[in-house]
């Protein structure tokens, strides 16, 4: 399987939350959407242990099994499409989970996540 990692199920990961890295160990690889890396990295930037956040992130970044998903011209359609979708059904969710839901879809991954936002969108394999 391949699984994408939302912001707080990598933080679950890092905090060694026994079902986050029993998920992560079982799946064959691991993506990382830009928008997530966003996120961690303010979060990195806005909190007390930056640089130590940083290595870590880096090192999980190095990993064999691990990709960074970017954004590209079929990104931004899904992107479309699924905004269309958000706002004809009356469900707005925060930008960046838009982009991350894009990514996911685009890249036939499954969204490991806890935040609720992403239930708006049905078609999304989530975990």
């Amino acid at each position: 399987m391949k699984l994408a990692i939302d912001t707080n199920a990598y933080r679950l990961m890092m905090d060694g939350e026994p079902s986050a890295v029993r998920l992560a160990r079982t799946a064959e690889r691991l993506l990382m959407p830009v928008p997530v890396l966003a996120e961690l990295r303010f979060g990195f930037l806005n909190g007390t242990k930056g640089r130590e956040n940083e290595a870590n992130l880096v090192r999980f970044l190095d990993r064999a099994r691990v990709e960074v998903l970017s954004c590209d011209e079929e990104t931004a359609a899904r992107y479309a499409e699924l905004k269309l979708q958000l706002k004809t059904q009356g469900t707005p969710i925060p930008i960046n989970d838009v982009w991350i839901a894009a990514l996911v879809l685009q890249h036939h991954a499954t969204l490991f996540t806890r935040d609720a936002d992403f239930e708006r969108i049905p078609q999304l394999p989530r975990v």
